[in-house]
């Protein structure tokens, strides 16, 4: 799909928080062009006798069984705490 819609690409860039190069910016410009006008052409798909879905098979109860396990040693656990103080994680304050 040759033809490249008009994208913004440095716009897309800046939104995404993504540096690109000259070269990027054609290439993904016209990527962005190509998905762009796939979406347009299944736009033309009739869809009327389809029912709306989440998922394209049935999903079912797909947790596992919330039982309790034996619990991390206090020690474990505060080796990963950003700070902590008389065996808990000390955060910073959030409502005054």
């Amino acid at each position: 799909m040759s033809s490249e819609p008009n994208i913004n690409i440095e716009h897309v860039a800046t939104l995404a928080r993504i540096a690109l190069t000259d070269d990027e910016k054609r290439v993904f410009a016209s990527q962005l062009g190509d998905v762009l006008a796939y979406i347009e052409k299944l736009k033309e798909v009739d869809v009327s006798g389809v029912e709306p879905m989440a998922h394209a098979f049935p999903v079912f109860n797909v947790w596992a069984d919330d039982v309790p396990g034996p619990a991390l040693p206090v020690e474990a656990v505060l080796r990963n705490a950003p700070a902590s103080r008389d065996n808990m994680i000390s955060v910073p304050k959030v409502v005054e």
